[in-house]
């Protein structure tokens, strides 16, 4: 008797196991992989923000004004309380070119404190825009610099301390576009609107009743991943293109999800311009990933009547298998379709060579740092706005070493200045890294070196560095440096 109990006993267990095991497949496992593939209407043509108006002040400066603000935008189903700049949801387009200064005006019309980060910019740390820079409500705050880089596509956004995802995830965002005569290249397509494209991809999750959802997703530890791609702040988008070549400025401002940018029919593209700008020569790509906060620029070419679909691929994000699918890595989300005319207009091939890329090397560095990433924390601390954690000088150039040890999705985002990937655990990086950045995705346990020079800008301040997958940046996985003089104590310590 006692055996068949036992028997029945190792059955009953062997039943909840099995019963349980279903369960959570249906209820956890398989509702945690999202797919959009041939599931999207694109029924909405891309809209295209417009270039921020601006003019020459009594002193020759380019002025612009933005105004952070509520309001309702429509997605696609109808109104939603959102934020904007100049607008219900994101912002202009700023455009600027090298050489010359430019003042930015910048009013807090919101219930709480803001401020606006330029992401990507080489500016003095007084205008940053970071966590330091806060505007009240009813308040204005500007920023003046003299632009100093190459051509790129940049971004801004608001970077108050425990408050920017929520307040990116609502709209606070635009594009900022660097011009630089001495690298224009006339054969890239360069037709603002027409064939050279702004493509802000963000994730949306929607309630019931059709608000904004701004919940973490569960067992993720990332933060907010949406179920509803949003793109240029609509659903389902079609691009019409109208010439052989289209150039995409791709920008990934959501708040946690990475994607892996490629076209449904597998056809290729040049990649000519990453984070910080033009590659030295294009890469030929047929997917790109993207973290959040980094930008990429693609050339596509299309033929007359053709159509095709940007997706999203699954990707391994270096968590496992398991891990990989609470975090977006089994994920297939449909984009924006390309809709070319019967009749397009011609466009040249990008040339082999595009701009100069200088190459720093070892021999340059004068200090190589450890940052390891952990916990809500860099190096075992969490954000403290009275602390300096590193102290560079001025003119110098440094290697930063970067690892992600916590087993989850981090990337690193540094403030002030553009590096160059040199390896990647251990490798020397792939053409997608191969250009200026300031923005890089961290593979879990793989340490990513980078170099990097610290400009000379007058004034003192803070700048920050931080994992850029926002919940995380909120919860306290950010430091900051202050860029010294020549002559200052090189080995300032964190707390000093």
């Amino acid at each position: 008797m006692s055996s068949r109990r036992a028997v029945a006993y190792l059955a009953i267990t062997l039943t909840l196991l099995a019963a349980t095991a279903v369960a959570l497949d249906r209820w956890v496992w398989a509702p945690a992989m999202i797919s959009t593939a041939q599931r999207v209407d694109f029924a909405r043509r891309l809209p295209v923000p417009p270039l921020a108006p601006s003019h020459r002040d009594s002193r020759g400066r380019r002025v612009f004004d933005l105004r952070a603000q509520t309001g309702e935008h429509d997605f696609g189903s109808g109104p939603v309380r959102t934020e904007g700049y100049d607008g219900t949801y994101l912002g202009p387009t700023l455009r600027m070119t090298r050489g010359e200064q430019v003042v930015v005006h910048v009013r807090d019309d919101l219930p709480e404190a803001t401020s606006v980060h330029w992401h990507g910019m080489r500016v003095p740390a007084a205008a940053d825009g970071g966590p330091h820079q806060l505007i009240p409500p009813g308040r204005s705050w500007s920023a003046s610099w003299r632009v100093d880089q190459p051509a790129a596509t940049l971004w801004y956004h608001p970077h108050p301390h425990g408050a920017t995802a929520r307040q990116v995830y609502h709209g606070l965002a635009g594009l900022l576009i660097v011009d630089d005569p001495a690298t224009t290249i006339p054969q890239l397509p360069h037709e603002y609107g027409v064939d050279d494209l702004p493509v802000i991809v963000q994730d949306k999750r929607f309630t019931d009743d059709g608000r904004l959802d701004d919940t973490s997703a569960p067992l993720a530890g990332i933060g907010l991943l949406g179920d509803t791609v949003v793109v240029n702040g609509v659903t389902g988008p079609y691009l019409p293109v109208v010439t052989r070549r289209v150039r995409l400025r791709l920008l990934n401002a959501s708040n946690a999800r990475t994607y892996d940018f490629g076209f449904t029919d597998g056809r290729r593209f040049a990649l000519v311009g990453t984070d910080g700008g033009l590659l030295d020569a294009p890469a030929d790509l047929r997917r790109i990933m993207l973290s959040p906060g980094e930008r990429a620029e693609l050339v596509v070419g299309v033929d007359p009547g053709q159509t095709t679909v940007l997706r999203s691929y699954p990707h391994p994000l270096g968590t496992g298998r398991l891990g990989d699918r609470f975090v977006g890595g089994d994920d297939t989300l449909d984009i924006l379709q390309l809709r070319a005319a019967a009749i397009l207009r011609p466009s040249p091939e990008p040339p082999r060579t595009l701009a100069p890329l200088p190459r720093a090397t070892r021999a340059q560095a004068v200090r190589v740092r450890e940052f390891s990433l952990n916990n809500d924390a860099i190096n075992g601390q969490p954000m403290d706005m009275g602390r300096v954690d590193a102290a560079p000088v001025a003119g110098s150039t440094e290697i930063w070493r970067v690892v992600n040890d916590d087993g989850i999705p981090h990337n690193f985002h540094v403030h002030g200045v553009q590096f160059q990937v040199l390896t990647v655990s251990g490798a020397p990086p792939p053409p997608q890294l191969s250009g200026w950045k300031d923005t890089v995705y961290l593979p879990p346990d793989e340490p990513v070196e980078l170099i990097m020079s610290f400009p000379r800008h007058p004034g003192p301040g803070l700048y920050m560095f931080h994992c850029h997958l926002l919940y995380h940046e909120d919860s306290g996985m950010m430091g900051q440096y202050a860029v010294t003089d020549p002559g200052a104590d090189m080995n300032t310590q964190a707390g000093h």
